[in-house]
């Protein structure tokens, strides 16, 4: 996909959670692979720890607690988190399902913006913070 025709600033935050949880799924799922997990189910099981909607909440915590964010940032994160979505949260509830959202527009603006440098910090912060347990306190991992 070429990025060029994008316009980030003008897209709304659905349209930004869009191709942000796409360009983020491509980066668990390398991640994943690379971890040497091979067996569907068991990709299946550990991508949960990553793509929840529970897992995302969690991480925003922990980037509030860290001031992890930039202003920019954050504006589109809330761009993402306050977008009218039509559809319901599966398994989970209204508020984790909305800080995915934002999580996903994040992802997504940074892709968007061509601020992949960022985009990967980004990543790699969120995969040591899963892999380190510190989402586990909000129950995205088991204990």
């Amino acid at each position: 996909m070429n990025s060029d025709e994008l316009d980030y600033q003008q897209m709304n935050g659905l349209d930004l959670a869009y191709l942000g949880d796409a360009v983020y799924e491509i980066y668990v799922r390398q991640h994943l692979l690379a971890m040497g997990l091979t067996k569907p189910q068991q990709l299946q099981r550990q991508s949960k720890q990553y793509v929840s909607a529970k897992a995302h909440a969690a991480l925003f915590a922990l980037m509030e607690a860290e001031d992890y964010l930039t202003p920019e940032e954050m504006t589109y994160f809330k761009r993402g988190r306050n977008a009218n979505s039509h559809t319901k949260a599966k398994n989970t509830d209204v508020v984790s399902y909305r800080i995915s959202t934002g999580f996903e527009a994040l992802v997504g603006y940074l892709y968007a913006s061509h601020q992949i440098e960022r985009l990967e910090e980004l990543v790699t912060w969120v995969f040591q913070q899963v892999e380190d347990g510190k989402t586990k306190a909000n129950g995205t991992t088991k204990k």
